[in-house]
Order: structure tokens, then sequence, then C-alpha cells
């Protein structure tokens, strides 16, 4: 007998986590569903041992997904395969044939083997929680339920690309001022180890007191010298502990809340966010996943726990009886414009399309400030450049400017 943690959810959607001793883990769903519940991870408990020795590490190192291209595609081809009326455990199986990527590879055959039970697509998908989000399996889920497995598909393309190009613009965006530090902090090492120390020689020989400039200089770089290893242990300590802090709950929390009201990039990245709940959202509710069941999907997509937890407590008053729109409204967390397309929609019975046409408008706004925040960091790099440069200058120039005044 082993110990094994599960994750599971129940007919309203809300995940419940626990454990149990049992022989494998065919034993553990099945006890699972007898309680009506639907299984989403089974794990066999690592001994205590091994698990003190890996727990920080596996904590720390990243998880491996499956690229967004590769899922675009995988969406694509099942999309084609279905709509041909290919058979799903045949469909699955050759694509996991086909597939370039090594991890895509073993999870599709791992489905297949699960499909060959007589399971459906959706629960076989439940069991890779990493590789397939809780938006793809639901869709899934009710494509299967609607006899429109292919249009499910159609529709996964469309918000993976979108997803897609989202972070290709993000990641376009901060391609240029990362590069800019970076160079930065490569000319501060070369400065101080390199052009520094043979200039420290010379001012030696003055015997007079040296500027300040001057002097903060060479006790910059006596110290970076003397001292790179200690510069080095707290850098990575210093990684490391925000790292872990970030894998906890309360630190991911915080610090996602904190991204927010960030300079330059905080409402980008909480339009980014917003953007992709209406979108999920509508989706979702276009499809016919029950409201309560589409926002909490619809919050885990968001991938920000901080926006995420306040649309999560939105469940609660829509339980209470009250409706989508004032519950919104009380979260806080939306623009006056979703708030207004909200309240409209459910008046007039379009809510996913006004959704839609919001999710839209923000996409356009994004990809408008993202050209933008380029020209908006360049002059703050060049200042503090400037600053670097002057602070250099005057620190080497001014005792030669006073040597050859002397003379």
């Amino acid at each position: 007998m082993s110990n094994f943690t599960y994750k599971a959810r129940d007919k309203r959607g809300s995940l419940i986590k626990g454990s149990m001793e049992a022989k494998d883990k065919e034993v553990v769903s099945a006890a699972l569903i007898a309680d009506n519940l639907t299984p989403v991870r089974i794990e066999e408990q690592q001994e205590e041992s091994r698990r003190s020795i890996d727990i920080d590490l596996s904590q720390l190192l990243a998880k491996k997904h499956i690229p967004l291209d590769d899922m675009v595609l995988f969406c694509r081809q099942m999309h084609a395969l279905t709509r041909s009326g290919i058979p799903i455990m045949r469909a699955v199986l050759g694509l996991a044939e086909t597939s370039k990527n090594p991890l895509l590879c073993d999870v599709l055959k791992e489905v297949g083997r699960v499909l060959g039970r007589g399971t459906t697509l959706s629960n076989a998908l439940k069991a890779h929680e990493d590789a397939f989000s809780p938006l793809f399996i639901s869709m899934v889920h009710v494509g299967e339920s609607t006899g429109q497995l292919d249009e499910a598909f159609e529709q996964l393309v469309a918000h993976l690309e979108m997803e897609r190009d989202t972070k290709k613009k993000v990641k376009s965006a901060f391609r240029y001022p990362l590069m800019v530090i970076g160079s930065i902090m490569v000319a501060m090492v070369v400065v101080n180890v390199f052009v520094i120390p043979s200039f420290a020689n010379v001012f030696e020989k003055f015997g007079s007191d040296l500027p300040l400039a001057s002097k903060l200089l060479l006790a910059s770089s006596n110290f970076f010298v003397n001292f790179w290893y200690l510069l080095l242990l707290i850098g990575f300590m210093s990684v490391f502990g925000f790292v872990k802090w970030t894998k906890t709950e309360e630190g991911a929390l915080k610090w996602d809340e904190y991204k927010l009201k960030l300079p330059l990039i905080g409402d980008l990245l909480r339009r980014i966010s917003l953007s992709r709940f209406t979108r999920t959202f509508a989706m979702l509710f276009r499809s016919g996943v029950p409201i309560l069941s589409a926002l909490d999907i619809s919050a885990e997509a968001i991938g920000n726990l901080y926006i995420e937890e306040s649309v999560k407590q939105m469940r609660l008053g829509i339980e209470k009886g009250d409706s989508l729109a004032r519950t919104a409204n009380a979260s806080g967390m939306f623009t006056p414009l979703i708030l207004q397309m909200i309240a409209v929609g459910e008046e007039s019975g379009a809510l996913d399309k006004l959704l839609t046409d919001v999710s839209d408008f923000y996409d356009e706004e994004t990809e408008y400030e993202v050209k933008g925040l380029s020209a908006a960091i360049e002059p703050i790099m060049l200042v503090f450049m400037g600053a670097m440069i002057l602070v250099l200058a005057l620190g080497i120039f001014l005792p030669l400017w006073d040597l050859g005044a002397a003379r």
C-alpha cells in the first residue's frame, strides 16, 4: 500500500485536495469517481528523506511546459482530424508519432493509452494539467458534450494564437531595455576591473587630495576587485531568496500585486490580464460552460494571482443571487468599460459578444502601448547612462586637468 495525494473537482467545479492510502492510482481514481469527484491529478507521495533533499530544488526549478507554437499546431491538427471523422484515439496516437516535441509526444502517448480504456478525451487530459490548462480541458469537455469537438479545437487555436502574439509583443517591448541594462552592467564591470585600476597608479603619484568623484571611483573599484566573490554571493542569494519567496503562496500574491503598480508597465500588465479574462470568459460562456465554472477557469487563465483571487471571490456573490455586473463592480478589479459591457450584456443577452469586443479593444491598446514602451523607456536609459559617463569622466579627467594646471 502507498500514500497518494490527489486533486479533484466536485460537481460545482471547486478544487479539492487530499491524500489516500491505496494500492495504485487506479484505485484512488475509482474511489474519487465513486464519491462524485472528477480526478485532476494523482501522485504517489515520495519518501520523507528523499523529499527533504529535493524539495527546495524542485520548487525553484521551472516546470517543463509545452511551447505555445507546438500547442497551436496540435490543436490545428486535431481540428482537421476530428472534422474528417477520424477516431479520437487514432488521431491522438498518430500525432504522438509525428510530434517533434518529446514532452508532447510522451503526453499524447499516455493520453492515447488512457483513451484505449474507454474514457473520454477530456478525462484523459486531466491527468496532465501541467501540459493542458483547465481552459483547454473544459473546452474539450464542452466539445465532446455537444458533439462539436472540431469547433472546440478551432476556438482553442484562436485563443492560443492570441496568447502567443501577446507574449511576443511583451517580450519585444522589454528586449531593448534589458539589452541596455545588460550593456550597462558589463560596462561597469570592465570599468571597475580594467579602466580605473590602470589610473590608480597615476593618481597615487599626484600627492594631493583627489576630487570626490575620483575617490568614489577608486573606492568602488577597490571594493569590486577585492570583494568580487562577496558581490557574486550577495547577488546569488538575493536571486535565490526572491525566487523562493515568489514560489510561496503569499509571496506570489504580493509580487503579482506589486507588478500592477510598477511605473510604465503596471497599467500594461493589468490591461493584458483583463483582456485574457474577458476573452476566456466570453469563449467559455458562449460554449455553454456554467457561469461559476467559467469564472474559476477564466481566473486561472489571467496569469496574475492578485486579480485571480479577486475574480474567484465574485462567485460568492453570484451564489448569493447577485448579478455578474454587481459582483464585478464590488471586486474593484475591472475598468468602467468592462463593467458597462457586463451590465449591458446581461440585459441584452449578448454578454459573450460584448466581452469579446472589449478584449479586442484592449488588445489593440496593448499593441499600441507595447510599441511606445521602448520609446518611453529610452530617455530614462539615456539619462542613466549619461550620469554614469559624467561621473566616470569627472573622476578620471579632473585629476589630470589639475595636474596640467599645476604645471
